[in-house]
This record gives structure tokens, C-alpha cells and sequence, in this order.
């Protein structure tokens, strides 16, 4: 179990990191990280999860996990 919650922190790394790259390349970084979050959350309430009585407990989950990721993420000081 120790492995696999390994494993799952440096997605959530890599993934953040990819999202923060892309993000300084916009215009407009902020509303990019905002816009991606809402979509992320739209997925989340919207994928059907098979396997489970209550589907409401792993949806809750996954959208703290996004909450959690892009909570993360700070914009971008001034120099």
C-alpha cells in the first residue's frame, strides 16, 4: 500500500508540474489554473464509477484530490 500511495503522490507531482508549465506559458496563468480546475471538477461529477454501490464517496474523494492539487499551486509573485 506504501508503493502505491508512493506512486500516486508523483502523479499528482508530475501532473501539477505539467499544469504549472503550461500555465506560465498563457496569458493570462490564473484564470488558466481556474479554468482547468472547474473542468477537472466537471469530470469529476460527471464519470461513472463501476464497481460501487455509492459512487458518492470515491466522487467526493477524487474532488477534494483536485481541490487539494490546485490548492498547490500559488500565482505567481512579482518581482
Amino acid at each position: 500500500m506504501d508503493e502505491l500511495n508512493g506512486r500516486m503522490i508523483a502523479c499528482q507531482l508530475l501532473i501539477a508540474g505539467l499544469i504549472a508549465r503550461v500555465a506560465n506559458d498563457s496569458k493570462d496563468p490564473l484564470r488558466f489554473l481556474t479554468d482547468f480546475r472547474d473542468e477537472m471538477r466537471a469530470v469529476v461529477n460527471g464519470i461513472s464509477i463501476a464497481g460501487a454501490e455509492s459512487s458518492e464517496r470515491a466522487r467526493q474523494v477524487a474532488k477534494l484530490t483536485v481541490d487539494e492539487l490546485f490548492s498547490l499551486m500559488k500565482p505567481p509573485g512579482s518581482n
